[in-house]
């Protein structure tokens, strides 16, 4: 008698935790959809991670994942998805970690989502990423693979963004792609290459004005060229 009684109160708390659950997740969903509505990120982010809390779902965690990289919070992205390669995430999970990665300057580990997703869909937007990461890690073969598919491929409409001014430009896909291939053969040899490597600076420029990194690298390039010059004019001790 005693173990159908105990046996009976365990069933009927059961039945009050789910009844319990069941509540809250009516809750939050309602909290969530609320929080859409007033456009309050903070309380997105709150209701997503307890809707994860009691009733977890990959589509959830990918979701809250993309705002907190959407909002800069790029740590804690991949604390909320991790950033192993798995092959069956969603585009979005690759997506958010291939950005957060990059944003850490974790360049080789951002590499490997941005391939999975060239594999996926190869374009010249995901090709620049690619090139650009492969240049800071001096892997210059897999940066001119992807820096010959973006020439090829970019198209007239596609843009790319600078920061480096107090007003950030753009210029065309393709013209960012020859900047790349400029300094992917000044990294080549850089004494030897650098009448080279201006030389795709100025058709650049020619191709995108105001370009302004352009000629920023390009005065760097030829302070270098004559900084070596001046050595080489040197009497030998």
């Amino acid at each position: 008698m005693k173990k159908l009684v105990i046996l009976g109160f365990l069933i009927s708390s059961i039945m009050v935790s789910a009844q319990s659950n069941t509540d809250l997740l009516k809750h939050f969903e309602a909290y969530y959809k609320q929080m859409q509505k007033q456009g309050d990120v903070q309380g997105i982010i709150n209701a997503l991670t307890h809707l994860n809390v009691i009733a977890p779902s990959e589509a959830r965690k990918d979701t809250l994942a993309y705002i907190y990289m959407s909002e800069g919070q790029y740590t804690q992205a991949l604390n909320t998805i991790g950033i192993d390669i798995i092959l069956d995430d969603s585009e979005i999970a690759l997506q958010v970690k291939a950005v957060s990665l990059k944003a850490l300057k974790q360049a080789e580990l951002a590499s490997g989502q941005f391939e999975e997703l060239f594999k996926r869909a190869p374009n010249a937007l995901i090709a620049y990423e690619l090139a650009e990461l492969y240049l800071q890690t001096q892997k210059l073969a897999e940066a001119d693979k992807y820096i010959t598919y973006g020439l090829a491929n970019s198209k007239e409409d596609q843009k790319k963004a600078y920061y480096e001014t107090q007003n950030p430009y753009e210029v065309s896909l393709k013209s960012a792609f020859m900047y790349l291939n400029a300094l992917s053969l000044y990294n080549k040899d850089k004494k030897a290459n650098i009448d080279a490597a201006v030389d795709i600076l100025d058709a650049t420029l020619k191709l995108s004005p105001n370009f302004n990194l352009i000629q920023i690298t390009k005065n760097e390039l030829l302070r270098q060229k004559q900084a070596l010059q001046v050595q080489a004019a040197q009497p030998k001790k």
